[in-house]
């Protein structure tokens, strides 16, 4: 069925407005969001729903797609396109960063012509990813040495190495429109060097400083991720932003009883999510 046909017939009469639509299902059952769903074409939408898209007030998770498009037509949207843009792209994150002078761990970006200059400019150990699919930990590598180094560079086109900064733990800050909403520490398991919850890593909501929390914030807003997931880590005193992640777990959500949609729906209702 068509979600046109579940419009209210006042709605399809063009009488009024939703003020808010979604397509992608994130917030899909919120009464103040109408869901209407992700086509690949904009033509794929009806008359109607197209006109509603159109008229809304705001574009809730638009996808990548027509994030650019309603971004450039003038359209609000949530989140925004640079929040869709930098998901899951580890080198532009990177580049990102150093151009806001965000503290970020010395990251080089190697083309295969320039790989035997990696061990003259990184000491081992160093981390070596896959720059675009080392999501949940999977694709990161400790690189001790030489043969390591050549087993990762024959399994990628672009050598994405950044130093390695000794830790016990980092600090995931999870951000709506640019406020902390939950944040906690990944403590490290023992025999590995990766915090990610996927690889074994241990939540602790103890002790979470508030500097940290303000850097996160200050960092969300000069890239312009308003719902991401941002890690930080402190090394010397220091803290650093090791990567944005869009695409963030519930796990530590579901420990605290933390519904995200339903953050999101109160944030919507007391205005302060789309200020």
């Amino acid at each position: 069925m068509s979600v046109a046909s579940e419009v209210p017939t006042e709605i399809a009469m063009g009488k009024e407005f939703p003020e808010y639509i979604a397509l992608g299902s994130r917030l899909n059952g919120v009464p103040e969001v109408l869901t209407l769903g992700v086509r690949p074409n904009f033509y794929d939408y009806t008359a109607e729903e197209r006109r509603l898209m159109l008229n809304a007030a705001c574009i809730f998770y638009p996808s990548l797609n027509y994030a650019q498009y309603f971004t450039t037509i003038g359209k609000k949207i949530f989140p925004s396109v640079e929040t869709y843009l930098y998901a899951g792209q580890k080198m532009k994150q990177t580049t990102l960063f150093n151009m806001l002078d965000i503290p970020h761990p010395k990251t080089k970006i190697y083309l295969k012509r320039q790989f035997d200059r990696i061990e003259n400019e990184f000491s081992f150990p160093f981390i070596a990813k896959i720059p675009r699919a080392s999501s949940r930990g999977r694709g990161v590598f400790k690189i001790s040495g030489s043969d390591q180094l050549q087993k990762y560079l024959h399994m990628t086109k672009f050598a994405y190495i950044q130093e390695f900064l000794e830790h016990e733990k980092d600090l995931r800050v999870i951000l709506i429109n640019y406020q902390p909403i939950l944040a906690y520490w990944r403590k490290i398991p023992q025999g590995d060097f990766r915090a990610n919850l996927f690889q074994g890593g241990v939540i602790d909501f103890d002790d979470i400083p508030a500097d940290a929390l303000e850097l996160a914030s200050d960092f969300a807003r000069k890239c312009n991720f308003n719902d991401v997931g941002l890690d930080l880590l402190q090394s010397n005193g220091k803290w650093y932003l090791i990567e944005a992640n869009m695409q963030y777990g519930r796990e530590a959500l579901k420990k605290k009883n933390m519904v995200l949609k339903e953050i999101i729906r109160e944030k919507l209702l007391t205005g302060t999510l789309l200020d």
